[in-house]
Formats: C-alpha cells, structure tokens, sequence
C-alpha cells in the first residue's frame, strides 16, 4: 500500500461479517487505505485475550487496490497483532475497533473485546478508537454512528492521540438529528450485579449461565453514563497504564517491608 494516503486498520470483536463493522469500513474508506481484519465468529466479552495453545488462522476475503480484508481464527487482539505484525506492509496510522453491536460504557470497558482491540493498538503506539451503539439488536440502524465514526477517525488522523491513550466512543441509539452534541468525558463509577442460574443438562449435570443487572453508581454529569442519557455521543480517553499513581505515598507511608 503507497505512503501518499492514511493507512487504517479496522477490526472489531462482534466477527467479520457484523453489520457494525460493515458500517464502519463503508464510511471509513474515503479516508485512506484500509486492512480489515476481524475474528470469523463473534467474540464479545473476550477482554483483553489472546490465543497461546492453539493454532491461528487467517484466510483472504477480499483484496483490491487499497484495500484487503481477512477474517481470524483468534480474538480481537489476535487481530491486532496478526495486522501489525504479518499482514502490514507499515506501522498503520489509525486503528478503528468495531462499531459494536451494543454499549461498551463504564466499567464494560474492561470486558470489551471492542476496546481491547483499541487497547492493543494502543500499545503498538498507533492511533487507536473503539466505537460502540447502544444497541445490541443484529439490526441496529448504524445511520448516526457512521457520521459520528467519520468525524472523529478524520480530527484523529489529522492530529493524533498523546502517548498511550485510546478512545472510548459509544453512541446513543437516537438519530442523528436528535443528538445534543459530543461529551469528552470520564468513566463512570458503576458494575455488574450477576448472578449464575444453574441449570441441569439432560445428564443431571450442572450447567450455569451467567446473567446481571447493570448499576450506575456515580450521578456526575462528567461522565459517559450521563452524557449517553442525555443523548451526547460520550468519548472517554483510555490510559494503559493501570497505576494506581494516587496510592504510591500511602503504601510507602505504611511501610511494607519483607
């Protein structure tokens, strides 16, 4: 691929054929070169896991003139890795994750093979965003997060991202016209309540599933959970350094020792 345009990665955790990452590559590739890779099945809730005892594939979808994509045997972070390291003829200039087929706010963060994706671009120093719409139907109208998807790679490509920061975007299911704006804004504080149904398979064996309730702890209309209420596209930047900086001088203070 020739140095004269954008090169841009583009993958997603919802598999290679979601709508969500259809939408995504059709209002993304005005903008450069593009190399889709993405899981041959769906791989949500994956987090930040990556295939060590077995096998990776890849196979050839697609290939024309600035443009080629492939589906993955792995996860999300497989993807990336394969990208930057195999398939890539350069270092891309954006990697764009999703867009999911579901919210990826808040604590989600953590479980998102979307963000994951973003995470690992991240860490490869390439510009990385993780798009996401609160909608998990299979027939989501992606109308606005196309719009919102091309605006925010465009302003990105054109001025970059600080040293080890990603973006966080998830998207209201509203139309377009009904969005109050775009938020830059903080995680909110919230979590899971689950629990484990238990069930027997035919055999008598136990099985379980594991459901749960979201809870939205922190009522600060700085954060994502806020501004997708009040129907503000929410952007969160995201630090790979987990550091708990704050809490370094009260562990010296209490002075661990062996």
């Amino acid at each position: 691929m020739p140095r004269n345009k954008p090169l841009i990665l583009i993958t997603n955790d919802d598999g290679v054929y979601a709508p969500g990452i259809r939408a995504l590559i059709e209002t993304i590739k005005p903008l450069g070169d593009i190399l889709v890779i993405a899981p041959d099945k769906p791989q949500s809730g994956m987090g930040h896991a990556i295939t060590i005892n077995s096998t990776l594939r890849i196979k050839k979808i697609h290939e024309e003139t600035g443009y080629a994509e492939y589906s993955c045997s792995g996860t999300p972070v497989d993807c990336v890795k394969i990208a930057v390291n195999k398939l890539l003829p350069r270092k891309p200039d954006l990697c764009l994750s999703g867009i999911n087929h579901g919210s990826n706010s808040s604590i989600n963060v953590i479980y998102s093979g979307t963000m994951s994706a973003a995470v690992e671009g991240c860490i490869e120093s390439i510009p990385s965003i993780g798009f996401s719409l609160c909608d998990i139907s299979v027939e989501a109208d992606f109308g606005a997060s196309k719009k919102i998807a091309y605006s925010v790679a465009k302003r990105i490509l054109e001025h970059g991202l600080p040293a080890d920061v990603c973006l966080n975007v998830n998207i209201p299911n509203i139309e377009y016209e009904k969005l109050n704006g775009i938020k830059i804004c903080r995680q909110a504080k919230a979590s899971w309540e689950e629990e484990l149904d238990e069930r027997k398979d035919p055999s008598g064996q136990s099985y379980f599933w594991l459901t749960g309730v979201f809870k939205n702890y922190d009522h600060g209309a700085d954060t994502d959970e806020w501004a997708l209420a009040n129907q503000y596209v929410s952007i969160v930047p995201v630090h790979i350094d987990f550091t708990a900086h704050h809490t370094i001088p009260y562990l010296k203070n209490i002075d661990i020792k062996l």
